[in-house]
């Protein structure tokens, strides 16, 4: 009895342990983003130990929420690290520190960012790869014989054959209409919705001449808005086949094109941000990706204004409406800019535009300079904004300037030769050096403007 009391006494004394102290490991990030997560931990661990006399194996499953349909593909993503000489033990479907390292061997020697989580098309690439080998037979053998990286060299073979067109891999960019989509959100596709409103627009058009009346000018549809745009997460797989086709990134002193030159910098940038805020996002209790990802999604309605403006707008301005923005949001700048870190990263994963520009602006308007690039990113290449160069300069010189100044750098900081070469890139693509000018080539994005139609009756 006196034992049985001594225990309630202390449940009695950790329930009530205030709840900041429960949230302390995440930091600001964890009150910028949801307060006041506590769950049922304490009910949790004494339902566990009235459990432990009857646990069994079969039900200590390490993740109960994964599904055996998700068990499978990591399964099969283990084989081919195994088979390719990535070590990531027993084939048993639990991405754990062994799989996840050998994940980041893999995305670093094909020249991927390496974060240890696979995306779509990396781990396309590689299941794909695998089952091709242990299909080729006597060709693969030989392949593996004649190449001195053993079997990771059929990854580099198959990799050139993809990029020349000879490998068709699912969820690759291989046409500029692909949209790879990173983990993303469950939202309805609005192509199709869209439809009937332009074929509404036609009948009125039709009825209206057909009374000899002067019909209604419809409205004008506006796919865009609703993240039907171009994908930047498509564009940047495209863009790495060609990087890894051509043996590495593009140097300053092998610069021919300095359109894709920023198109690769942009990408780099894209990357490491992901990076960045899921590893910021693991540090918060008690909430999961999916509910951050929602949580989120408001950034994109909350600054829909100020992202609006950087199409139009000169920098100075836009930094100056979402100054205004963050006095009114009622949250500590401490707190707002580790939110918006997590929230870059979510809206790049889930090629959510407004989210991601939305977070990037907050970012530069709290005094991150160096955050600037991804606005001369987007607005360079024509991605959530509209394609214009020359503001898409003075975003380009705030976050070269903060580099010049000795802020350490938040994209490649391991590469202090990119901002010299941006700097090329960017000036030569704005004719401030007398070089070529905006290309027009294929892998040029449009700029996002409204499309009209011109209706036959």
């Amino acid at each position: 009895m006196r034992k049985k009391f001594a225990i309630a006494c202390l449940a009695a004394s950790v329930a009530a342990t205030p709840a900041t102290r429960v949230a302390a490991g995440g930091s600001d990030i964890a009150g910028g983003i949801i307060g006041g997560i506590i769950g049922g931990v304490i009910v949790n661990e004494a339902n566990k130990n009235r459990q432990r006399p009857q646990q069994q194996v079969r039900r200590t499953a390490p993740n109960p929420g994964v599904s055996a349909a998700t068990r499978a593909q990591n399964r099969e993503v283990q084989t081919s690290l195994n088979y390719f000489g990535f070590p990531a033990g027993t084939p048993d479907g639990v991405l754990g520190r062994n799989s996840r390292n050998a994940i980041s061997q893999y995305q670093a020697f094909m020249g991927y960012a390496p974060t240890g989580t696979l995306n779509h098309y990396e781990r396309d690439f590689l299941v794909t790869s695998y089952h091709r080998a242990i299909s080729g037979g006597a060709v693969t053998s030989q392949m593996v014989a004649a190449s001195p990286l053993g079997t990771r060299g059929l990854l580099k073979t198959y990799q050139q054959q993809l990029a020349g067109g000879g490998m068709i891999v699912p969820g690759a960019p291989v046409q500029p209409g692909t949209t790879v989509v990173v983990n993303p959100q469950p939202a309805p596709q609005p192509a199709l919705p869209q439809q009937p409103a332009v074929t509404a627009a036609a009948v009125g058009a039709a009825a209206g001449a057909a009374a000899g009346g002067v019909a209604a000018t419809p409205a004008l549809p506006n796919f865009l808005s609703q993240g039907n745009g171009q994908s930047l997460a498509s564009h940047c797989n495209k863009v790495s086949l060609v990087t890894n086709s051509n043996g590495g990134f593009t140097t300053a002193a092998s610069m021919t094109d300095a359109g894709f030159v920023l198109e690769e910098q942009f990408c780099l940038a894209r990357t490491y941000a992901i990076a960045e805020g899921e590893e910021l996002a693991a540090r918060i209790p008690g909430v999961t990706p999916d509910q951050i990802a929602e949580q989120c999604a408001g950034f994109g309605p909350a600054l829909k204004d100020q992202v609006a403006a950087l199409s139009f707008k000169p920098k100075e301005q836009v930094l100056e409406d979402v100054r205004g923005f963050v006095m009114g949001s009622g949250m500590p700048p401490a707190q707002l800019a580790g939110t918006a870190r997590v929230c870059l990263s979510v809206g790049y994963r889930t090629d959510n535009m407004d989210v991601a520009i939305g977070s990037g602006l907050l970012l530069a308007a709290l005094g991150e300079d160096v955050y600037a690039e991804l606005m001369g990113h987007h607005l360079a290449q024509g991605f959530g904004a509209a394609r214009r160069v020359d503001l898409a300069l003075d975003w380009y010189d705030t976050a070269l300037g903060a580099t010049d100044r000795g802020v350490v750098p938040v994209f490649a900081p391991a590469q202090p030769e990119r901002a010299d070469l941006i700097r090329k890139a960017a000036y030569r693509l704005g004719g401030r050096d007398g070089g070529a000018s905006l290309s027009t080539g294929e892998t040029r994005p449009q700029p996002a403007a409204l499309p009209t139609f011109a209706i036959d009756n």
